[in-house]
């Protein structure tokens, strides 16, 4: 794709970034097949390769409106598109570019401008987001149905082993997880104390940033990223093996500070070595594998058809499929089979409230799909995706993690030493 792009632009960090993906575009249109927001609303303009010409003609001049910030909100960051596309376009990075840019350049209603405050203040703070949601739950029979599909039930955690085996690892805690599903971190820990591997949390990291970065909140998001950068480093240093990720949408944000902070003199290096340290919970089991699979093989059978949703910022962000899908396998698992696996559920962060028409479609046709093959249970590897698909269903949804927790508890055996 040829570009001409405005001076204001040219040869500055995020000018000469997007130059080169917008160069690497051979417009093909092969993003549009697996494109969600395509496939629902069949608009061009909805699809990746309609918002790459739009996000060119920002750069090369044009004046964006409400119209052009509209057709970038709408999209999920799935990144569908990257897996799909020949040529190896970096949309999500180009949207990154393009999104920032518009916003200063359109601006917000009070409105929206207060909505998106309240969501990243109120779902990035973890003691905030466990109040509010503690409220929900006590209220939640005196609101309407509609109202109370989207408050979860409360659940517990369960024991969590303290640390005690020479190997460590680091875990994020997270944002909402801890509040709606606290078991998910326990869960991971206990599957790793039984291979000897201790997790452990450092206390000074927080949200891992994606909240507030596709918010478009850029300066918040690199804040956020910063200051775990911080809190890690020190625990590399005194030998942490990896930091480990059980919520693949913070997994694929944190793998991408060193490209976020590249530029960041005081930052780069150290935000490179996070993200190369940063691994989600399944590649560190699949590394376990050899380990693992003596742990489960003579269980006693649990739930049997499992139907497995995996997450955009799994396999499309993180670039990892296959995995967690062998380690159910290797547990005694039946894994139905799901018609377009490859399709966004419609979650994606803050998605399902800010685009709540589009998102309920997804979510619609995501567990038609789930369910077809009547499974007792539903999984996956994100807590939004969790959340989200829980709100359209009765069957129980669960992180892959614990159902993994599960086989090892009736396996009688030993943790590891």
């Amino acid at each position: 794709m040829q570009t001409r792009i405005a001076d204001a632009y040219r040869n500055t960090p995020d000018g000469d970034a997007a130059e080169r993906i917008l160069r690497s575009c051979v417009h093909c249109g092969f993003c549009l097949a697996t494109c969600p927001t395509y496939q629902v609303l069949g608009n061009e303009l909805d699809s990746p390769r309609g918002r790459i010409y739009l996000i060119k003609q920002v750069l090369e001049g044009a004046t964006p409106t409400v119209k052009t910030r509209l057709h970038l909100d709408r999209c999920l960051t799935c990144r569908n598109c990257e897996t799909t596309c020949p040529s190896g376009v970096e949309y999500g990075k180009l949207l990154d570019i393009g999104r920032h840019i518009v916003e200063e350049k359109v601006g917000r209603s009070p409105i929206e401008s207060a909505t998106r405050s309240v969501l990243k203040t109120g779902l990035g703070s973890p003691r905030l987001f466990k109040s509010a949601l503690k409220l929900g739950q006590g209220l939640r029979r005196l609101l309407p149905a509609s109202l109370q599909a989207r408050i979860p039930a409360t659940d517990s955690a369960g024991d969590r082993p303290a640390p005690r085996h020479p190997r460590r690892m680091l875990v994020l805690e997270g944002c909402v997880q801890p509040g709606l599903k606290p078991n998910i971190n326990a869960a991971a820990a206990r599957v790793l104390d039984r291979l000897g591997i201790s997790l452990i949390a450092a206390d000074e990291a927080g949200c891992c940033g994606a909240l507030a970065h596709h918010l478009n909140d850029r300066d918040d998001g690199l804040n956020a990223a910063r200051r775990n950068v911080d809190a890690w480093i020190p625990h590399l240093d005194a030998g942490v093996e990896a930091i480990v990720m059980t919520a693949s949408g913070c997994g694929a944000m944190v793998k991408d500070y060193g490209w976020l902070l590249r530029h960041d003199a005081a930052y780069a290096e150290k935000a490179a070595r996070i993200s190369a340290a940063t691994k989600d919970i399944s590649e560190i089991l699949v590394a376990e594998r050899d380990a693992l699979k003596p742990l489960t093989a003579h269980r006693s059978p649990l739930t049997q058809k499992i139907a497995y949703h995996p997450p955009c910022t799994l396999q499309h962000g993180q670039k990892l499929s296959g995995g967690v899908e062998a380690l159910l396998t290797d547990a005694g698992f039946e894994l139905t089979q799901v018609a377009e696996p490859h399709l966004c559920c419609g979650s994606a962060g803050t998605y399902s409230i800010l685009q709540p028409e589009i998102s309920g479609q997804l979510k619609a046709r995501k567990l038609g799909h789930l369910t077809a093959g009547a499974p007792e249970r539903i999984v996956t590897a994100n807590i939004g995706c969790l959340a989200h698909l829980q709100s359209g269903t009765s069957l129980p949804v669960l992180h892959w993690v614990e159902l993994l927790d599960e086989a090892l508890g009736q396996t009688g055996e030993p943790a590891g030493n």
